[in-house]
Formats: C-alpha cells, sequence, structure tokens
C-alpha cells in the first residue's frame, strides 16, 4: 500500500480522489427499490392479519413442534452420521462385495425421493404387519406390531437419517481420503491391523475434517423436516397446518412457522460458525503437527556443510 503522497511536475502533492461508480450505486438503489416493494406488498396487505400472526407465534402446539423438528434433525443427523462413517469406510474398503453394497445404498438413497422414503416407512405396515425378531431355526424372540412402531416420529427419522447417511458417507469418504497417505503407511510399518488403522490413526484425523460441514447438513436437515408433515410427525409444519385447518388462517401460520424455522437456522448457522472456527484447516494442521511417522521415527539430524 502506498503511504507517500504523489509529487506532480511542478513538485505539489497531487491529491488523490476517489472514483464513484455511480453504475453500482444506481444497480443497487434500483435492487434496493424492488425488495421494498415486494416486502411492502406483503407486510402492508390488508388481507395478512398480523395480529394473528402475533398471537400464533407462541401457541403451544407451536411450541410443542419446535421441539420435535429439533428432536429428529439430531436424531436423524447423528443416525446419518454414524452410518455414513461406516458406509464410507466400506467404500474403501478392499472387500470388492462391501463396496458394492456401500455403493448400492449410496445410490438407492440418493437416487429416490426422500418425500417417497418417509411415505414408505410410514406404510411398512402394508408389507410386514408385524415386526418379528428372534434367534434363527428357534421360537424365541421379540415381536412387535408395525403400525405401534412406525409412528410419525420413528417413520421421519428413520427416512431422513437413512436418507442423509448416503450423503454424509460420500463426505466422510472425501475427509478420509484428505488424510495424508503417510500417516497410514506410518501406521502399517508399526503392524497395526486396516481395522486399527482406520479406527485409531485416520478416521480422528478425518472427523476434524468432517466435523464443520456437518453443520451444513443438519441446517439442511431443520428445514426437510417440514416434509414429515405427509406423516403426521407432530413437527412445527405439522402443528401449524393443523392449526390453519381449524382456523382457515392459512398464510399467517405459514409466517409464523417460517419466522421459526429462520431463527433456528440462525442459531444452527452461528453454531456452525464456531464449530469451523475450532476444527478447521489450522486446527486439524494443529492437532495432526507433523504426522504419526514424525512422531514415531526418530529424526535425523542434519548433516553439517563445511564452509
Amino acid at each position: 500500500m502506498r503511504t507517500e503522497p504523489i509529487i506532480g511536475p511542478s513538485g505539489e502533492a497531487v491529491p488523490v480522489t476517489r472514483t464513484w461508480h455511480w453504475g453500482r450505486w444506481l444497480a443497487g438503489l434500483a435492487a434496493l427499490a424492488v425488495c421494498g416493494w415486494l416486502v411492502g406488498l406483503v407486510v402492508a396487505n390488508p388481507r395478512l392479519d398480523w395480529g394473528a400472526v402475533w398471537d400464533h407465534l407462541f401457541h403451544p402446539l407451536i411450541l410443542s413442534g419446535i421441539v420435535v423438528t429439533i428432536e429428529i434433525s439430531i436424531l436423524a443427523t447423528v443416525l446419518g452420521l454414524v452410518l455414513g462413517v461406516f458406509l464410507a469406510v466400506m467404500r474403501l474398503s478392499h472387500n470388492p462385495v462391501l463396496q458394492w453394497l456401500a455403493t448400492l445404498y449410496i445410490w438407492f438413497f440418493r437416487g429416490t425421493p426422500v418425500l417417497v422414503q418417509l411415505i414408505f416407512w410410514y406404510n411398512l405396515a402394508f408389507l410386514f404387519p408385524e415386526l418379528i425378531l428372534k434367534i434363527p431355526f428357534t421360537m424365541i424372540g421379540l415381536k412387535w406390531d408395525t403400525n405401534q412402531v412406525m409412528t410419525g416420529f420413528t417413520s421421519a427419522m428413520l427416512g431422513l437419517g437413512l436418507n442423509l447417511a448416503a450423503y454424509f458417507a460420500e463426505t466422510v469418504r472425501a475427509g478420509i481420503q484428505a488424510v495424508d497417505r503417510g500417516q497410514s503407511e506410518a501406521a502399517y510399518a508399526l503392524g497395526m491391523t486396516p481395522g486399527k488403522r482406520m479406527r485409531v490413526i485416520v478416521l480422528p484425523q478425518a472427523l476434524r475434517i468432517i466435523i464443520p460441514p456437518t453443520g451444513n447438513e443438519f441446517i439442511s436437515m431443520l428445514k426437510t423436516t417440514s416434509l414429515v408433515y405427509v406423516v403426521a410427525g407432530h413437527d412445527l409444519m405439522t402443528n401449524a397446518s393443523q392449526i390453519y385447518k381449524a382456523n382457515n388462517l392459512i398464510m399467517e401460520l405459514l409466517i409464523v412457522a417460517s419466522l421459526w424455522y429462520m431463527l433456528m437456522t440462525a442459531v444452527a448457522t452461528f453454531l456452525q460458525g464456531r464449530l469451523e472456527r475450532r476444527f478447521g484447516s489450522d486446527a486439524v494442521r494443529l492437532v495432526r503437527g507433523g504426522g504419526l511417522a514424525a512422531r514415531v521415527l526418530p529424526r535425523q539430524p542434519k548433516p553439517e556443510v563445511n564452509r
């Protein structure tokens, strides 16, 4: 950056003036005008009752739906992350059967819509009226009524979690492949089995790379839970729809649900920022240090150069 003044031909200092980009200012003002006009159409609409929005903002059904939405999001994200780790390890395995099964799982759950999967799990009783878990070739086991097990909440958690696992598997696989190959080679040199190498050396380092993007998936999951409406999972969207079906305040209840979704997304975005600062690339390099090889193998002294 230049700090000294510019000297003209006659020796005087030439003042530096800022260039005004009028095109940028005009484009920005035009964009603000259009946005203000669109917002005004909604806010000042005489058919929209903002008093009803405030009255239903803290409605007991709305608050209970928020709790269920957060529960489904957390459980589905945990299920997807755990299963995604196993799928990623299977995908990177030297066993062709495991590779094929993991690839088939990822292809199936990424190739079918989430809405279809939710409806499938909710109506599982049409295929299996009873869920039976027993010891093979014996009569010892447990039996459950599928309609009682596959409630709206259970169907939502399974449908969203199993679908998310297919996407997490690719994220985890990328994180595992991002770990330096020297780590694996050093583990092999120490006589570690492939399973122990993955569990002790590779996965702990890969998770520090995987955890920050997990925030993006959780934020997406918060909004995807609105699809649970089709299986009556008592989430925020389901409860909001129950209220507006009774009082016909459709737009007002949709605004209430949107406000709460935006608030939950803002909180999740803040937590994601903290995760990124905690487990960012600098933190990964700090934790990793010189790598396993550098910590285990003795350092060779540098040869002295005679001058």
